[in-house]
């Protein structure tokens, strides 16, 4: 594994009593119970979180590896990363780390969808893991969550990076959707429509604590070029999924011409579902509770000479 690429993007990091007001005004506009403060972080290493630290707090920045451009049209099967690797290119060595990414294929066998959830020990080991695969069950097209113990992974992946620490978060409630928008893309772009090309970076835990929910899985690799969103659609495996899903993540709500993935979260559950989050599929009933921190920085390691805007 040969030394990546990094570019240390700086990103705009506005009061959390601002952005209360700016994500409170945007979720009003998709949902009608909607409550955004700021709290003190829950401890996250609890049920239904089981995240492998506390907190979310202390240096908290965003690592953008690799992305689409090393997946499609056709797989570039040899990019490999160490979670050791990621944590020392954002200048973190013992961080917590969790979020989206892709599974280790040739520890797994096969293509999966990775859960990353992981506290290092800043000597490049690893102090606790808890992170899972999703994959797609070759007997009957199901999805198999499992956990992984093996701290890599391949080809992309989108992790907040922090000491893991307790302090002050976001906290975001929202239920009973009535616009388009999923939750994510909500925040999102009500932090682009107010800061426009100043980047602002969140990360962190959502929980779909009621309703269900749009996943995809990518299933093997496929032997014939994805040229086309349509064939990628029609390669990837979509399920409508149970609450209670605990979504791992983070968004950026502007891309200054680095070539980030602006939004990918992936959930697990400890009901055996589990892959990356869309959408919900029950707008009335669904309930939304989150708990996310403001990066100070994103770390673009090891972008793709070659990007495509398919499979984002």
């Amino acid at each position: 594994m040969s030394s990546p690429t990094v570019s240390k993007i700086p990103t705009l990091v506005p009061s959390l009593d601002e952005v209360v007001s700016v994500l409170d005004d945007g979720l009003k506009k998709n949902f009608s119970n909607v409550s955004v403060s700021v709290v003190d972080c829950p401890d996250l290493t609890q049920k239904p979180f089981m995240l492998a630290s506390p907190g979310l707090c202390g240096n908290a920045r965003l690592a953008d590896v690799g992305g689409p451009g090393f997946l499609l049209p056709l797989p570039q099967k040899d990019k490999k990363f160490r979670y050791s690797q990621i944590a020392e290119c954002v200048e973190l060595p013992g961080a917590f780390m969790i979020g989206a990414g892709a599974g280790p294929c040739h520890i797994v066998g096969v293509n999966s969808e990775l859960i990353k959830n992981v506290k290092m020990d800043g000597a490049g080991g690893v102090t606790k893991i808890n992170s899972h695969i999703a994959k797609v069950n070759p007997q009957d097209g199901g999805c198999i969550l499992e956990t992984i113990d093996k701290p890599e992974f391949s080809l992309m992946g989108n992790f907040l990076c922090s000491d893991g620490q307790p302090g002050k978060v976001l906290e975001v409630k929202a239920s009973c959707r009535t616009g388009e928008e999923n939750l994510m893309s909500c925040l999102r772009k009500a932090l682009q429509a107010r800061y426009g090309e100043k980047p602002v970076a969140l990360g962190g835990v959502f929980l779909v604590e009621k309703g269900k929910a749009n996943l995809h899985i990518m299933p093997e690799f496929s032997d014939t070029a994805l040229d086309s969103q349509e064939k990628v659609n029609n390669w990837l495996k979509f399920y409508e999924m149970d609450a209670v899903l605990v979504c791992l993540g983070e968004l950026v709500s502007h891309d200054p011409g680095y070539d980030l993935r602006v939004e990918h979260f992936h959930c697990f559950s400890d009901h055996g579902q589990g892959g990356h989050y869309h959408f919900d599929v029950t707008p009335k009933d669904v309930e939304y509770r989150g708990y996310f921190v403001l990066a100070e920085s994103i770390y673009r390691i090891d972008q793709p000479v070659k990007t495509t805007q398919l499979g984002r």
